[in-house]
């Protein structure tokens, strides 16, 4: 991501990796409490059972994309 979606190529790597590792740790984190929340408790609560385990895991799965992007973008290449 250093070299062709950021412009982080030319900063020193211990410091990003550093940063890296941790938004990806935070996206983790929020796929992990997306997921359990839909598939446990909104989806069965709005009536949705069938492949509520699915649903919540895609749903889960497609949050981080944007807050890892942008931090990356504003933390990590900066």
């Amino acid at each position: 991501m250093r070299f062709f979606v950021f412009n982080g190529a030319g900063k020193p790597v211990g410091p990003q990796l550093g940063k890296y590792v941790l938004v990806n740790f935070i996206a983790l984190l929020q796929t992990l409490a997306i997921s359990v929340l839909l598939a446990q408790w909104l989806l069965p609560a709005l009536g949705v059972v069938e492949h509520a385990e699915a649903l919540g895991h895609f749903v889960g799965v497609l949050m981080p994309v944007v807050v890892s992007y942008y931090g990356h973008k504003l933390l990590t290449f900066r």
